[in-house]
């Protein structure tokens, strides 16, 4: 039942029902009281195979949500020293993140503290060789994107130890990877024909197109980052008054933004003619059951995606990209370009007076070819 409500389909539902049967004799085989049923122990001990875990967990949420059990089957959380926990604390409420982001944190200092206990290593005393040292080992099974990942997830807990002053130095900046000179690159975007030919392009006629639709509208006409898109919210959005609030931003700065009416138009028939029915108040949600929110990784396959047609060489952040070339091309300043792209610095937005030659050479130089 629980799974017909969340619009599982057949195949899925008889796969699962044969997974619940061997784990309801698997509890009454060992006489499991009700109150160790669904726990993480008890999932461990029965242990089938990985492919039932799934059935157990989603049976455990759905018992969560019916307030029939006090919690879905989690693994259980190994507490870090205070330090740790304080800080994984603090990164949560102030940022404002998703779980998974601060799940991400923590397993990186799980890894520094077991590194440190094993070296014999007051944290209070580390220093920029015993933390490349750390990142050295650590890094090693990881591909280049997972290692800065890591080492920005390492500076922001080394900045936090130096502004409460438990330890003497702020090693953060000293933090680096091999550069990437791909980076120097300027901002790729696209042109004014492939602008046309990506709008022509759009999917009306199904879901997947309906919300890929909404998605390229977003990205062009307010310039947000695919984990921006991502984590819009039905809640965010007056379409009354044509404003859509986005809240959790990488500068922490919430904005209020016009919705053009195109882009309107477009959340509207993604709602109504594709959204899936679910308690989640999030705008994009995933088509296979169970329907919840989708990752900023699913916003840039779908919207690169349908931007390889026009230009195979462009990404999702193309999108963004242009988004920053019409504010200058209307007499925006750098400044205001910051503002409404969200960038920290004015160093990452300064790198939009290059996408345009002509543009640049007015800006800088006051001066045309």
């Amino acid at each position: 039942m629980w799974m017909q409500e969340n619009g599982y389909q057949n195949s899925v539902v008889t796969t699962y029902r044969g997974a619940l049967n061997q784990f309801e004799r698997f509890v009454r085989k060992h006489a499991i009281s009700r109150d160790s049923v669904f726990t993480y122990d008890t999932l461990c001990a029965f242990g089938k195979s990985p492919h039932h875990f799934p059935a157990v967990r989603g049976l455990g949420r759905y018992l969560c949500q019916k307030q029939l059990i006090p919690a879905p089957i989690t693994k259980p959380v190994v507490r870090l020293p205070d330090i740790y926990e304080t800080y994984l604390a603090y990164y949560e409420k102030s940022r404002a993140l998703h779980y998974s982001a601060v799940r991400y944190a923590r397993r990186i200092l799980s890894g520094l503290s077991r590194y440190l206990e094993q070296e014999h290593i007051d944290l209070c005393h580390l220093t920029i060789a015993q933390t490349d040292a750390f990142l050295t080992q650590y890094n090693t099974r990881f591909q280049s994107a997972t290692r800065r990942h890591n080492r920005s997830a390492l500076r922001g807990f080394l900045r936090y130890l130096y502004q409460m002053q438990a330890i003497k130095r702020n090693l953060a900046p000293l933090i680096v990877g091999a550069p990437i000179y791909g980076l120097a690159k300027p901002p790729r975007f696209l042109q004014p024909d492939e602008i046309t030919r990506l709008f022509s392009s759009l999917d009306s006629d199904t879901p997947h197109g309906l919300r890929t639709s909404a998605m390229v509208h977003i990205g062009y006409t307010l310039g947000l980052r695919p984990k921006e898109i991502a984590q819009i919210a039905l809640d965010d959005i007056s379409f009354s008054k044509g404003l859509i609030n986005i809240h959790q931003r990488k500068c922490d700065n919430p904005v209020h933004i016009p919705l053009p009416e195109i882009t309107i138009k477009a959340i509207a028939a993604y709602i109504i003619g594709a959204r899936p029915k679910s308690h989640h108040r999030e705008l994009f949600l995933t088509f296979t059951a169970p329907f919840r929110p989708i990752t900023a990784a699913t916003v840039c396959k779908d919207i690169g995606s349908q931007i390889h047609r026009v230009n195979p060489a462009a990404s999702a952040y193309a999108l963004r990209h242009t988004y920053a070339q019409n504010l200058l091309e209307n007499g925006a300043s750098v400044f205001e370009i910051k503002e409404m792209l969200g960038h920290d610095n004015i160093q990452s937005s300064s790198r939009y007076l290059h996408i345009h030659t002509q543009l640049m050479l007015r800006t800088l130089f006051d001066d045309t070819l």
